[in-house]
């Protein structure tokens, strides 16, 4: 075959293959990965030729059977196989072994098996710097609720005070916007119960009241809306009725609710919100109210079990009602302490109380919500990414729930642009993100994917989540665990040494904290999948049939989670420490090791 067909064949073969994958034939070889596809393909076949023309010619087996007899031991020392015998020759081969042999048992070459040295520096991690970025965000809060739900004033503030400082750090800073399905809550709710007295005609505004009891239970402390609740204006002139769903597993019961506001008891069997609510709409309720009556009882509050939101599958609900979603079945979660006073007044009363429960939540729209990003640009078009999202619950602060995982990208950009700045323009580019719309469904992250998704799936590196990465500060009574995992074998095995380096140099704080590891590779659907409970699933499973590479870490003690309690008074920014600096050090090393 001439050079022209050789050439030609070569570059027909190579064309087939992606850029990821013709980057990692490149890599294989030592050889640079920048440019595009083009220029990957000119690169390999340049690295084929030049190898050929190295190759010696050694005598075909053709050739050896044209000679007349079978040749002696010392004839076929003779032939140009080898060259001729003589000690300069044997000299040469000997000096030839050693080499090898030192190439193996001194350089140890990864081709050859051997897991390669490599020189990790820690990055640096300032905890006051940490938890100063925490507390501002936690200022930017709602000024009755304290939440910065996503489409809110108060994320659209947050998401500019991020920007600002990515571009203080010397980042190229930019917002960007996506319309998505959003609940809004409009103002404060109102749930109250009224019991008649014995001459009472109604429960407010009448002439005659004859000692009615009206029975107030407190928003975000006794209940709290749940996501894409819908709005309802039910007043106690309605004697709207209550239908007792038991745990919310039995179908039967909800047949019977139509038209009534279903009342669940949440237990062990922990039927989710998404099931019961698309139950509601399915048969049609007048609303639906759960009570927490087993996650975290007696650890946050005195023996109660504080209200948790929770959100709710937005498609899964869509289907259930036909195509659109229910924008007047009000979805509210109360406390065991309030629901059981619920209980007493109006579920096993003979003379049930009325009821008052006003929700105004607009629910049936797209709303904008924001993706601050900052980025610093390499020499090449992969990239490394870091983020987490910056929106909380509506009704708490969310020191913790993200909180922390914000502030700890803040910190980790602030340190890795001081890096940049010492050693100059990194090999890959360097991003960091942080996601609106993540409390009601990923939108922000999922958004982002899909409009960078050629771009994701062919320069993709590394993904870095970092969601709730907080240990609690009563950690030596709640637990000091910090579980770090991915989904890439030698991105776990880079974690792993990173930590023990980092158990090494920076012991006062490892010590204290049970630092755990897990490699969870499966494909989605799998019993060892990436979890899909925070941003980093899209970054793994929605790159177009092709899983990404993601870190994650999670945190313990957090028991206030999702509740109004979730504040400041529980931040332990030491705790960030661990898996900011491993990240970050990973993050460093990807940036200048293009071998990586």
């Amino acid at each position: 075959m001439d050079e022209s067909a050789k050439r030609y064949k070569d570059e027909s073969a190579l064309s087939q293959q992606s850029v990821a994958e013709l980057k990692d034939m490149l890599r294989s070889e030592g050889l640079p990965v920048s440019g595009n596809k083009s220029a990957l393909i000119e690169r390999l076949i340049k690295s084929g030729a030049s190898k050929n023309e190295m190759e010696p010619e050694y005598l075909s087996l053709e050739k050896e059977d044209e000679l007349e007899a079978p040749l002696t031991f010392k004839q076929r020392m003779s032939v140009t196989v080898y060259g001729p015998l003589n000690l300069g020759g044997l000299v040469a081969i000997g000096l030839a072994l050693l080499m090898v042999t030192a190439t193996v048992f001194i350089i140890q070459p990864a081709w050859l098996g051997f897991e390669r040295d490599y020189e990790y520096e820690l990055i640096d991690f300032d905890q006051t710097q940490a938890r100063n970025f925490a507390q501002d965000l936690v200022n930017l809060g709602h000024p009755d609720w304290e939440g910065r739900m996503s489409a809110t004033t108060e994320e659209a503030n947050t998401s500019q005070y991020i920007s600002q400082k990515f571009q203080e750090m010397g980042y190229d800073a930019e917002i960007n916007e996506f319309q998505v399905p959003m609940h809004q809550v409009n103002s404060e709710p109102s749930f109250r119960l009224c019991v008649r007295g014995a001459f009472s005609l109604a429960c407010e505004g009448v002439i005659i009241s004859g000692g009615s009891q009206i029975t107030p239970f407190q928003h975000r402390v006794d209940y709290v809306i749940q996501g894409f609740s819908g709005q309802s204006e039910y007043m106690f002139d309605q004697e709207i009725s209550i239908t007792d769903l038991g745990n919310g597993t039995d179908e039967a019961l909800w047949q019977t609710a139509t038209g009534t506001i279903g009342y669940v008891r949440g237990d062990s069997s922990k039927v989710g919100n998404t099931e019961l609510y698309s139950n509601a709409a399915i048969n049609d309720l007048a609303g639906l109210i759960s009570v927490n009556k087993n996650y975290q009882c007696g650890q946050i509050e005195g023996n109660d079990c504080v209200p948790i939101f929770k959100g709710t599958n937005y498609d899964s609900l869509v289907e259930a009602n036909g195509g659109n979603l229910p924008t007047d079945i009000p979805f509210i979660s109360m406390s065991k302490d309030a629901g059981e006073i619920f209980e007493t007044l109006v579920i096993n009363s003979s003379e049930p109380a009325s009821i008052e429960l006003i929700i105004d939540v607009t629910n049936d729209q797209e709303l904008t919500i924001y993706v601050p990003c900052g980025t610093l640009q390499g020499r090449t078009s992969e990239v490394v990414i870091a983020g987490g999202h910056h929106d909380t619950v509506y009704h708490g602060q969310g020191a913790v729930d993200d909180t922390s995982g914000t502030s700890s990208i803040l910190e980790m950009a602030r340190q890795i642009a001081e890096v940049v700045n010492e050693t100059g323009t990194p090999e890959r580019t360097i991003r960091f993100c942080t996601w609106g719309g993540e409390e009601e469904g990923l939108w922000g992250s999922r958004a982002y994917v899909e409009q960078m998704q050629s771009s994701l799936r062919d320069n993709l590196r590394l993904y870095i989540n970092l969601d709730m990465n907080h240990v609690d500060a009563d950690f030596a009574n709640r637990g000091n665990s910090l579980r770090l995992f991915t989904n890439n074998e030698d991105d776990y095995g880079h974690i792993v040494r990173i930590t023990d380096l980092y158990k090494q140099e920076r012991s006062e704080i490892a010590d204290k904290y049970d630092i755990q590891f897990d490699l969870l590779d499966g494909d989605q659907g799998d019993d060892d999948q990436m979890p899909c409970n925070s941003d980093h699933c899209p970054f793994v499973y929605e790159l177009g049939g092709k899983n990404g590479r993601a870190v994650v870490c999670y945190g313990s003690g957090s028991w206030e989670y999702h509740t109004y309690l979730d504040t400041m008074d529980r931040f332990n920014e030491e705790s960030l420490a661990i898996s900011t600096t491993v990240y970050g050090t990973y993050m460093r090393l990807l940036a200048y090791d293009l071998s990586v």
